[in-house]
């Protein structure tokens, strides 16, 4: 049987469409991050309403795949003109298609269906057979998982010789000893709390010459919006670390239904040299335990902690489908330079047209 295509708003789903979304999410353990469930394509709608959608071309929307009439599968997106990119980025660290098992998606006619030239992405799942063969490069996402709870989980990462852990518990004693005792808070809802992970961040954007997403009003009324979510299967969820009466680290998760996503983390920089953010960490593990949370996904980019405190990996992609067009043959360009550059010995050159792309994606996004 044939398979349509059906693009509609994600508000315009109905109930029973958004409940075989999240069976299909929930029935394969490759989709199990918040940012592929219908919460994600609905939350970001509501934030971007009024800001990013200037008419009926432009907004966020799901194509569902039907077979008489059943949905089959679900891939939320943004629409800006003759261009799409998945919705929520570049804030979305997780995209693909949430798909009965044998469904398979014609590249080609989702873009016709979207009205679309192109369409862009930067955190693919790498092994979705739709997206695969458009895959420019590839990154590694890390994941902790603990089926067996903590203990199990610190037991396995001294045995492969990670000594993160007792690293954590050396400066959390360290801490409590020269400054103060440390209190976690998981959940928390204090604004306070969350302007200073807010402001931390933007500082942290200046310190280090990066875009500052929180510039754009969308982005910040996304993150209001998840943190006062009561929904048990998606929403934010706030961690803080205090050392005495001080905020020394917050971090802001999305979470899903068995899920946690690391996503805004920040620290105070007067406890530099305690790892506070590290310490929060190990606190949010530990803390697992007593939730129906298993996985603590901390998502891409190749930092130390992620690598000494991740046991599984994920692998996610970039790249677009285009369609004959300006816009593909521009974006065809784009690789063809970035590829040539990087395959030369130019030293810090050479990421340069890499660099280009990623802030140009980055800033189409926040319009």
């Amino acid at each position: 049987m044939a398979v349509d295509i059906e693009v509609v708003a994600p508000s315009a789903l109905s109930p029973e469409d958004l409940a075989r979304w999240s069976a299909l999410q929930g029935g394969d353990p490759v989709l199990d991050s918040p940012f592929l469930s219908p919460g994600w394509a609905l939350a970001v709608e509501q934030a971007q309403a009024g800001c990013c959608d200037g008419g009926p071309s432009r907004g966020v929307r799901v194509a569902v795949m039907r077979e008489g009439g059943e949905a089959k599968g679900f891939f939320p997106i943004r629409v800006a003109g003759p261009l799409a990119m998945p919705a929520g980025a570049p804030m979305n660290d997780y995209q693909g298609l949430v798909a009965a098992p044998g469904v398979a998606l014609d590249p080609k006619a989702l873009l016709a269906a979207l009205g679309v030239q192109r369409l862009d992405f930067t955190h693919m799942l790498a092994d979705q057979p739709a997206f695969a063969p458009f895959v420019k490069g590839e990154a590694v996402s890390y994941r902790v998982e603990t089926p067996d709870g903590f203990a199990a989980y610190a037991d396995s990462r001294r045995e492969a010789g990670s000594g993160v852990l007792k690293d954590i518990d050396k400066r959390r004693r360290k801490i409590e000893r020269e400054v103060g005792p440390v209190t976690f808070t998981a959940h928390s809802r204090s604004s306070a709390a969350f302007d200073q992970l807010i402001a931390w961040k933007r500082a942290q954007y200046v310190c280090t010459r990066q875009t500052d997403i929180f510039d754009t009003a969308w982005t910040l009324r996304l993150l209001r919006t998840l943190l006062e979510s009561h929904d048990p299967a998606f929403g934010g969820a706030m961690f803080t670390l205090h050392v005495g009466d001080q905020l020394a680290a917050a971090q802001f998760n999305l979470r899903g239904d068995k899920t946690l996503h690391a996503w805004i983390i920040a620290h105070d920089e007067t406890f530099e040299r305690y790892s506070p953010g590290l310490i929060l960490f190990g606190e949010v593990l530990r803390w697992m335990d007593e939730s129906p949370y298993r996985v603590l996904d901390l998502g891409a980019g190749d930092y130390r902690f992620k690598q000494q405190l991740s046991n599984a990996k994920q692998m996610v992609g970039h790249g677009f489908i285009g369609r004959p067009s300006p816009a593909t043959l521009i974006r065809s360009a784009e690789y063809g330079v970035r590829a040539a550059a990087e395959a030369l010995p130019l030293g810090k050159y050479s990421t340069w047209p890499g660099k280009a792309m990623r802030r140009f994606d980055l800033l189409r996004g926040l319009r």
